[in-house]
C-alpha cells in the first residue's frame, strides 16, 4: 500500500517537473554601466512579471581600458543580449559590429553632480568659480574612469587650469568611498549619486561645464543575431525601458527619460 502511494506521488511530482520545464521563463543577460543601472534594477520587477521573461543584470564601464569595461567584457566572450551604456561608448562597439545595426535606442540622460559624505558641508559649486575653488581645497575626490570621468581629465579640468593640482588627490574609485570616509567629493552623473546610503547629494554642476550623458541601448550580435527568440526578448526589453511604464524608474534617479517625451 505504501508503495503504490510513493509510486504515485513520484508519478505526480514528474509530472510536475516535467510541466514547470516546459513552462520555464525565459532569460536575457543585459550588461549595463553604473550610470544606468538605478533604473534599470528599479524598473525590472515590472518588466519580468508583465513580459515573464528573467533578467540577469551584469555591471561594466562604458568606455576605457579598464577590463571591466563592457567592450573589453565582450571582446573576451562575455555573454550578453543587450548593453545599455553611454552614447559614446556604444558608437565605439557600433564601429566595431558589436550590436546589430539599427537595434540602438538613446533612454535617458543625466547631467554631472555632486556627493558628499553624509552630515559633511555641502561647498557651493553655484558658479564655475566656486566650482573651481571647491575642488581645490578638497583634501581628496573621485570621479569614474568611463565617459565623464574622461571629460573631466582631459577637457574640464585642463579647462580650468587645476589639472595639475588635482592630479595627486584624484582616484576613479567612486562614489562608495565617499561613504566610506575615503573621498571627500565624488562627481559623477546624478544617476550613480542620488540614493546613496552615507552620502548628501550636492547639485548639479555649472551648465556652462555640464556634461550630459546620454545612456543608449542596444542589443548585441552574436548569440541574439542567431537565436530569433533571444532577439526579440532582447528587443522587448528595450522597447519597455523606453516607453512610459519605465519613465518613473528613470526619473527617480535623476535622468529625463527620451522614450516617453
Amino acid at each position: 500500500m505504501k508503495a503504490n502511494r510513493w509510486r504515485g506521488l513520484a508519478a505526480m511530482a514528474g509530472l510536475m517537473l516535467a510541466a514547470h520545464a516546459g513552462t520555464a521563463v525565459a532569460q536575457i543577460r543585459v550588461l549595463t554601466s553604473g550610470g544606468f543601472a538605478a533604473p534599470l534594477n528599479a524598473a525590472l520587477p515590472a518588466f519580468e512579471k508583465s513580459a515573464g521573461i528573467a533578467v540577469t543584470v551584469m555591471l561594466g564601464k562604458s568606455q576605457g581600458s579598464d577590463p571591466a569595461a563592457i567592450g573589453a567584457q565582450l571582446r573576451r566572450g562575455v555573454a550578453a543580449d543587450v548593453v545599455i551604456m553611454s552614447r559614446e561608448g556604444l558608437d565605439d562597439l557600433k564601429s566595431e559590429n558589436r550590436v546589430i545595426p539599427g537595434s540602438d535606442v538613446d533612454l535617458a540622460r543625466t547631467p554631472l553632480g555632486m556627493a558628499v559624505k553624509a552630515g559633511a558641508p555641502k561647498p557651493d559649486i553655484a558658479t564655475v568659480e566656486a566650482f573651481k575653488n571647491a575642488l581645490l581645497r578638497a583634501k581628496s575626490i573621485t570621479y569614474p574612469s568611463s565617459t565623464t570621468g574622461i571629460y573631466m581629465a582631459t577637457r574640464l579640468f585642463p579647462q580650468l587650469g587645476i589639472a595639475k593640482e588635482l592630479a595627486p588627490k584624484s582616484t576613479n574609485a567612486g562614489v562608495a568611498a565617499v561613504a566610506k570616509g575615503e573621498a571627500e567629493i565624488a562627481i559623477q552623473p546624478v544617476s550613480e549619486l542620488l540614493h546613496v546610503p552615507g552620502t548628501d547629494f550636492v547639485g548639479t554642476i555649472p551648465h556652462s561645464i555640464q556634461y550630459i550623458s546620454v545612456f543608449s541601448a542596444a542589443i548585441v550580435a552574436g548569440q541574439s543575431t542567431s537565436d530569433q527568440s533571444n532577439y526579440e526578448k532582447a528587443r522587448q526589453l528595450i522597447n519597455f525601458l523606453h516607453s512610459e511604464k519605465a519613465a518613473d524608474a528613470i526619473r527617480n534617479s535623476g535622468m529625463e527619460p527620451l522614450g516617453s517625451r
